[in-house]
């Protein structure tokens, strides 16, 4: 088949997918892009969601963060050495809009009804989810090394899973 052939759909929130006839293969897939950089996350039978952000430090302010993040996390950030807020937002942001792109409900799961991790160095995870059911045990995240200018998250349902990670164009491994 060439690629000319390969058709979407969109669920009710925007999220995209295989059309109908491709289904069969169970293919799910996200993308994101920032600054000079995309992110293609693909899974067989498991719901994905990935973001990526270029780290702009005039973005990440307290008042964003009161806005969107959730008590506990405004809370960590604002515990934090100066030194590291900037990048401990940006790996909540991208953690949570990973998230909100898995469940594939985008902006209408808000955004301070869960809880990630943000402190750099700390494993990314899903601690907390209020209000729309879903288990934070039920994903399991990670974040991606992309390059010191960047920040980058992946959320996968479930947690007997391998990742493999692909740099194009020079198709080697990261």
């Amino acid at each position: 088949m060439t690629a000319d052939r390969v058709r979407f759909r969109y669920t009710e929130y925007g999220k995209p997918l295989l059309s109908v006839e491709f289904s069969s293969a169970r293919i799910n897939f996200n993308t994101s892009h920032s600054g000079s950089i995309v992110l293609l996350a693909f899974s067989i039978g498991r719901e994905l969601g990935v973001d990526i952000e270029e780290i702009r430090p005039d973005f990440a302010t307290g008042e964003i963060a009161k806005r969107y993040f959730s008590a506990l996390e405004v809370q960590t950030l604002r515990s934090l050495p100066a030194s590291v807020q900037v990048e401990a937002f940006f790996n909540c942001w991208t953690r949570k809009e990973a998230y909100i792109k898995a469940m594939g409900e985008g902006l209408s799961c808000p955004l301070d009804k869960f809880d990630v991790t943000l402190v750099p160095g700390e494993p990314a995870r899903l601690l907390e989810t209020r209000g729309h059911g879903l288990p934070a045990s039920r994903w399991a995240m990670r974040s991606l090394d992309v390059g010191r200018d960047y920040k980058a998250a992946l959320v996968v349902e479930g947690h007997d899973w391998g990742l493999k990670c692909l740099r194009w164009p020079e198709s080697g491994e990261i």
